[in-house]
């Protein structure tokens, strides 16, 4: 039998004790990554003083990254009684243990999963926006084609969740200062711990702002108004802009090679 088990997304207090009684009753343990979930043992034992011993338990890594052939071998497992643990959160939540989960689905094999801390909607619950549906995006593409879902996020009618690396959130401000400097948004940084950051405003007034971007972000983007627009494909190339310009703002849309794009205007 499969268990889904949430870890604290910051604070370690917030580990339920049926967590705690299945961590330490559990030989297997399936994990996104075996570092940061026997560092995750270390802290509960030292912190809280939870004795959980772990030294002769099995440790199996499962990632985005896992073979087929690897993923044959941890499937193995999953009829006796071994549990799943992401990096931080609800298992399954933007990390591969969806297909765990299908598997025992199609297999017929006993799962379930203990509720826990996800940052998606603690941040949502702490954002203030009166909408019911929201759509959730996880993390965007690094490169390719990330300025065009955005431009689809961004014209949608619904209030969306993103996660963004600390590398990557100015960046992402950004993005969307470029498509809609008046969109209002809200942020959040390392929920449930020490640093925990949150602020809404339009994305214009963010950025003028002094922000440490240290840290794991959640990112709400309110939904498009009726009266509200933001530059499409279309919008921009009717402007009347040096086609350099136009092809640096193309390229952020469609994710396209900005000379390529030069090229095609200007011929």
């Amino acid at each position: 039998m499969l268990t889904l088990i949430p870890t604290p997304i910051g604070n370690l207090k917030d580990i339920s004790l049926n967590v705690i009684e299945k961590l330490k009753n559990t030989e297997i343990f399936i994990c996104e990554d075996t570092r940061v979930t026997k560092k995750l043992l270390n802290l509960l034992n030292e912190k809280l003083s939870l004795n959980i011993e772990y030294k002769n338990k099995i440790f199996v890594s499962y990632h985005s990254h896992t073979s087929q052939d690897k993923f044959n071998e941890i499937i193995k497992y999953l009829d006796k009684d071994c549990v799943y643990l992401s990096d931080a959160g609800m298992p399954c939540v933007s990390d591969p243990g969806s297909k765990l989960i299908e598997y025992c689905i199609n297999n017929n094999i006993q799962y379930e999963a203990y509720p826990g801390a996800n940052a998606a909607l603690l941040a949502y619950s702490l954002s203030g926006f009166e909408f019911k549906e929201f759509l959730f995006y996880g993390f965007l593409p690094h490169k390719k084609d990330r300025v065009a879902q955005l431009t689809k996020i961004l014209n949608n009618n619904y209030l969306t969740i993103l996660y963004e690396a600390p590398t990557r959130i100015k960046q992402l401000l950004q993005e969307i200062n470029l498509l809609d400097p008046n969109r209002i948004i809200f942020i959040a940084k390392e929920l449930t711990k020490l640093n925990q950051l949150y602020i809404k405003d339009t994305v214009s007034h963010i950025l003028t702002k002094q922000i440490d971007f240290r840290g794991e972000w959640v990112v709400i983007i309110s939904p498009k108004k009726n009266d509200e627009k933001t530059l499409s494909y279309n919008d921009i190339i009717s402007l009347d802009i040096p086609p350099k310009i136009k092809a640096k703002l193309l390229s952020k849309i469609t994710g396209e090679n900005v000379k390529n794009i030069y090229e095609k205007l200007v011929s």
